[in-house]
C-alpha cells in the first residue's frame, strides 16, 4: 500500500463518519428542504457522469454509464420521496382547515394546559 492510498482511505472513513453524524442530527422539520438540496447536488453529479460517459476511453465510458445509472436512480428517487413528504402537508381537498402542525413537544404557545 502506498502512502497516498492510505491517506485516501483515511479521508473516506473520516468523511463517512462525519457525514453520518451530521445527517443523524438533522431535525425532522428540516429533512424535506435538505432532501431538495441533496437532489440538486445529485443533479450536478449526473451532469459530471454524463461527461465521463462521453469520454474516448473505454473504461471511462463504462464507469460513466454506471455513474449515470446510479445518479439517475438517486435523483428520481429523491424527487419522488420529497414529493411524497410534501403531500403530507397539503390540505385535503374540500377542507377549509389547515393540516395539523407536527408535534414538537415542550411548552405550548397558546397557554392551554394539556
Amino acid at each position: 500500500m502506498t502512502g497516498e492510498w492510505i491517506f485516501n482511505l483515511y479521508v473516506f472513513v473520516l468523511a463517512t463518519f462525519v457525514g453520518y453524524q451530521v445527517i443523524s442530527r438533522v431535525p425532522p422539520l428540516l429533512h424535506t428542504p435538505l432532501m431538495s438540496g441533496t437532489n440538486a447536488i445529485s443533479g450536478i453529479s449526473l451532469v459530471a457522469s454524463l461527461l465521463a460517459a462521453g469520454s474516448h476511453h473505454r473504461a471511462s465510458q463504462i464507469l460513466g454509464f454506471v455513474a449515470v445509472t446510479c445518479a439517475t436512480i438517486n435523483v428520481v428517487g429523491g424527487f419522488l420521496i420529497t414529493d411524497r413528504m410534501l403531500r403530507m402537508f397539503r390540505k385535503p381537498a374540500g377542507s377549509s382547515t389547515p393540516p395539523p402542525a407536527p408535534s414538537r413537544g415542550g411548552a405550548q404557545l397558546d397557554g392551554a394546559k394539556s
